[in-house]
């Protein structure tokens, strides 16, 4: 995971080094996925988020298209 202050740099960055540009994710939405993917980790019902669940997640927070698709290979 790389940090950029803009998503001018990341495509500057990803230019320089011939690079396709990847979804970006904001600062907020990674602070959201890890509350929805790790909130309840340490309860003894804890589980690895299936694929319809995992989209769920994905779209509550913003995050679409198939690179977050669990079941695609396309990114």
């Amino acid at each position: 995971m790389l940090f950029f202050r803009s998503e001018e740099n990341v495509e500057a960055w990803c230019l320089e080094r011939g690079l396709p540009k990847r979804p970006v994710v904001t600062l907020e939405q990674q602070w959201r996925l890890a509350l929805a993917w790790y909130g309840d980790r340490l309860s003894p019902e804890a589980h690895r988020p299936k694929p319809a669940e995992m989209r769920r997640i994905f779209a509550e927070i913003g995050l679409e298209g198939p690179f977050w698709d669990p079941e695609s290979d396309a990114f």
